[in-house]
């Protein structure tokens, strides 16, 4: 593009050029005036060349103005003047100085200067040029946009002010609903709908916080809904406090097990909701009240239903209930069971509810956890992805949202108002905006969980609980702790109420059937607890063990003292067997160790038997022994009745057959029972007599041991020692026995052989009398031992008398020679062993005679 010539501007560009010197004598003149500036510049002091140089500083301003040359006092007046004009003068040349060298280089650049100058006018008129070309150009936009966009703008303009009013519809209407939260949290309380209430709460509070942040009518709402909300948790505490009462005092006759369910569920999640976890202690301390009052109650029922009783006199209730029998008390202790079973049910099925309510809420938690997961990653998905950005802006706002929110807000306003609507707001009419109509359900924003309870009330879980999974576990692992906190109440109190009775020993008192019936009914109560809990509580079972060693100890010194008396006066003497022992005894044989019901009239008819039957074999026994036996089965069926004193009762049955063994080898072996009953002497029929007694209480340790051993656990097994070891003291005592018979005989044999002499008449006299003493004690213990026994025991009398006469031949010279005296000896010796073979049972016994003789060297 060419630029045209001004003539005016060559004009003053050549005058300029004339006033400068030329080029060539600028350069021979240059260093000579550059060093001549350097000179007159250096006159000039240096705090004028200072960058910082400023008259408005006071030291820098005295510097350049001494105050010395403005003092006009004195007659100094004159030369004061002269100092200040010499400086002014001073200061002028200074600034003349500045200004040559300022001159100098502007004169130094001024081809450049004139060149920029020339440049610039060039640049205005191509700007001139360029304002006339975009001036053309926004004439022509302004008549496209009048032409082509006017019309378009003005539509989303519209919509931007259509989605603004209906911005300000919704919030009005919402601002409409919020207002009407304090009148329907007050509704929703007047019917125990405090969950609803505090969800309509919680709802209101967070759209305060949100969309209605500022609102200055709205200023004090806040607070008030916190006060409300503290009110709330007042008064459901209070309310569970009265339901827990209500519930648990409610007559027990009565058939249902839930009160009010769904008032229940909504309780328990409102206490969750506010983080209210102490509700199971309220209900724990109602549930001791209750305990306390069911026993109360059931003792003032027995005591006013018995005449007999004079109330009147005894006014305490606890001294009117030690004075019923046991029937009248056992009666009343089995109507506290009773009731305590119903009750336990009922705490049971109320804390299921509660339990179920807990995993609700623990199971919506975890749900609402692995939605966030989701959602987290499906947004990371939706990051990644590219959007447009829009350019156009209208009004501080992009364009393009006026599209983007229109199809928005009919579901943002939705949301709004399902979450802040109120069980008595109005359904929102349809305007000229469509939108869809608003929910008037105060938790229908909220995600939901359902479930149902045991009883089948449907559980709706919101989605706004504050409470951890640990906080809820450990909720749920104490709603079960306490349904066994309940059972131990119920055994604790039943156990004070037998410490009350057993004040005055009247459980100690008990007989065996009564106490056995205790015990059952006890063992009973304490199955059912465990039942319904799951747990066994161990008080009343320690109350039950503690009682149970009483009677255990009262048990077996009545029966041992009775064995004492029996042992004391029993005179050793084969006694007839009554026809209920034979049965006893029978019962045993067919593996039943209890005592046979009495039949009436079917023992009277039948006569008692000489010997007791047991298994084939005939034991003669004393009377003291069938009574024995008789208190030994007493002993295993007090077992079978009450399990677990079994250790107890295996430890006083071991120390009543002790007892019996050592008390009788003291009256029998000892010859204790001279003195005690008065016999003149103990014989060997007393000595046989005890040695079978002896061998018929051997015969039953096996079974008794394994009727302990079946009722023990595998580790009490090494108490069953007791039994072994009793079993060898019975064998030693038998043993002894044996051998007294055999030592009797020996001193006999020692008396009359000592005096034998070989000569006629044969049979000797001496030999006449061994027989006719060998046949005493053979017909004395003919029909008290069995035929094996009485072999082996006149093998070994047999032995001690070949003992005796083959001392008493040695000591005569008298040897197997076929002499007279040896004829003599051999008649002798066949007259005695055919009298004895000649006895009964005694036929096929080997005497073996020829050992009487001296063996030959």
């Amino acid at each position: 593009m060419c630029v045209p010539r001004n003539p005016q501007r060559e004009k003053i560009h050549e005058r300029c050029k004339n006033i400068c010197p030329p080029k060539d004598t600028f350069d021979r003149t240059l260093l000579h005036t550059h060093d001549k500036s350097r000179t007159d510049l250096e006159q000039v002091p240096k705090i004028f060349m200072k960058p910082d140089f400023a008259l408005d500083d006071s030291l820098t301003f005295n510097s350049v103005l001494p105050w010395s040359h403005f003092n006009t006092a004195g007659g100094k007046g004159n030369r004061d003047a002269a100092s200040s004009k010499l400086l002014q003068e001073k200061l002028s040349h200074y600034l003349d100085i500045v200004e040559v060298n300022i001159a100098h280089q502007i004169s130094l650049r001024s081809e450049a200067f004139f060149h920029a100058m020339t440049s610039q006018h060039e640049l205005q008129d191509y700007l001139k040029k360029t304002s006339q070309a975009v001036k053309m150009l926004r004439d022509k936009i302004a008549q496209i946009d009048k032409v082509m966009c006017e019309g378009s703008l003005h539509i989303l303009r519209l919509a931007l002010t259509r989605n603004n009013c209906v911005k300000v519809y919704n919030k009005l209407k919402l601002m409409a609903t919020v207002h009407q939260t304090q009148p329907t949290v007050q509704v929703l309380l007047s019917t125990s709908e405090f969950v609803g209430a505090l969800d309509l709460i919680a709802t209101t509070q967070e759209v305060l916080q949100q969309e209605l942040q500022g609102i200055h009518s709205f200023r004090h709402l806040g607070s008030q809904l916190c006060e409300l909300e503290k009110l709330i948790d007042k008064m459901m505490v209070a309310e569970f406090s009265t339901y827990s009462h209500s519930d648990l005092n409610r007559p027990l006759e009565d058939d249902c097990q839930i009160l009010e369910e769904e008032r229940l569920v909504s309780l328990v999640f409102g206490l969750l909701k506010q983080r209210k976890l102490n509700f199971l202690e309220v209900y724990s301390e109602e549930m001791i009240i209750t305990a306390k009052n069911i026993i109360k109650q059931c003792v003032i029922n027995k005591v006013s239903q018995i005449e007999e009783l004079d109330t009147d006199a005894v006014m305490k209730l606890a001294d009117q209930m030690r004075m019923l029998n046991f029937p009248q008390w056992f009666d009343l202790l089995k109507d506290i069971f009773s009731k305590f079973i119903v009750f336990l049910q009922r705490v049971k099925a109320t804390l299921n509810v509660i339990h179920s309510v807990v995993l609700s809420v623990l199971d919506k938690n975890q749900r609402t956890r692995e939605l966030e997961i989701s959602q987290q990653k499906n947004a990371a998905k939706d990051n990644s992805l590219d959007t447009e950005v829009a350019y156009l802006i209208h009004e501080g706002m992009f364009i393009s949202d006026a599209f983007s929110e229109s199809e928005l807000t009919p579901i943002a306003v939705d949301t709004a108002s399902q979450r802040n609507a109120s069980p008595n707001s109005e359904p929102c009419s349809s305007d000229s905006v469509s939108e869809p109509e608003c929910t008037t359900d105060s938790s229908s924003s909220k995600e939901q969980i359902s479930s149902s309870t045991p009883g089948g009330v449907d559980i709706m879980v919101n989605e706004d609980m504050k409470l951890t999974d640990l906080e809820l576990g450990k909720l749920a692992n104490n709603t079960q702790e306490l349904l066994c906190s309940a059972s131990d109440i119920c055994h604790d109190r039943a156990v004070k109420f037998l410490t009350s009775r057993a004040k005055d020993g009247f459980l100690e008192k008990l007989n065996s059937t009564e106490f056995i019936t205790l015990s059952r009914l006890m063992e009973t109560f304490i199955l059912d607890t465990e039942q319904i809990c799951g747990r066994k509580s161990m008080s009343l079972l320690g109350a039950l063990q503690s009682q149970a060693s009483k009677f255990v100890n009262r048990f077996h010194e009545e029966r041992k003292t009775k064995l004492s008396l029996l042992l004391d006066n029993e005179r050793w003497k084969q006694a007839d067997v009554p026809a209920e022992f034979q049965d006893l005894v029978d019962s045993l044989s067919d593996g039943k160790i209890a005592l046979p019901e009495k039949k009436a009239g079917a023992t009277e008819e039948r006569k008692p038997a000489e010997v007791l039957i047991v298994e084939g074999q005939q034991f003669a026994v004393v009377g003291t022994v069938l009574l024995l036996i008789r208190i030994i089965l007493e002993y295993c069926q007090c077992v079978d009745n009450i399990p677990s004193v079994t250790t107890d009762m295996l430890t006083r049955l071991s120390d009543l057959l002790k007892y019996f063994n050592s008390r009788s080898c003291q009256l029998v072996l000892g010859a204790g029972a001279l003195q005690v009953v008065g016999l003149k002497t103990i014989t060997t029929k007393n000595l046989a007599l005890s040695s079978r007694c002896l061998q018929l209480i051997v015969h039953y340790i096996p079974v008794i041991r394994a009727h302990f051993e079946a009722r023990l656990q595998p580790k009490q097994y090494s108490m069953l020692r007791h039994f072994d070891h009793i079993t060898k003291d019975y064998h030693d005592h038998i043993a002894e026995i044996s051998a007294k018979l055999v030592a009797i005989m020996d001193n006999l044999f020692d008396k009359l052989l000592s005096k034998y002499e070989v000569k006629a008449p044969v049979p000797s006299a001496c030999f006449r009398n061994i027989c006719k003493q060998m046949a005493k004690m053979h017909e004395a213990i003919i029909d008290l031992l069995p035929e094996e026994q009485i072999q082996m025991l006149f093998l070994r009398i047999n032995a001690s008398y070949k003992l005796h006469l083959k001392k008493q031949l040695s000591h005569l010279n008298v040897i197997n020679d076929g002499g007279p005296q040896n004829g003599l000896v051999t008649a002798d010796v066949a007259f005695y062993t055919g009298n004895i073979q000649a006895l009964k049972g005694l036929k096929d016994l080997d005497l073996n005679m020829a050992e009487i003789w001296e063996q030959k060297r």
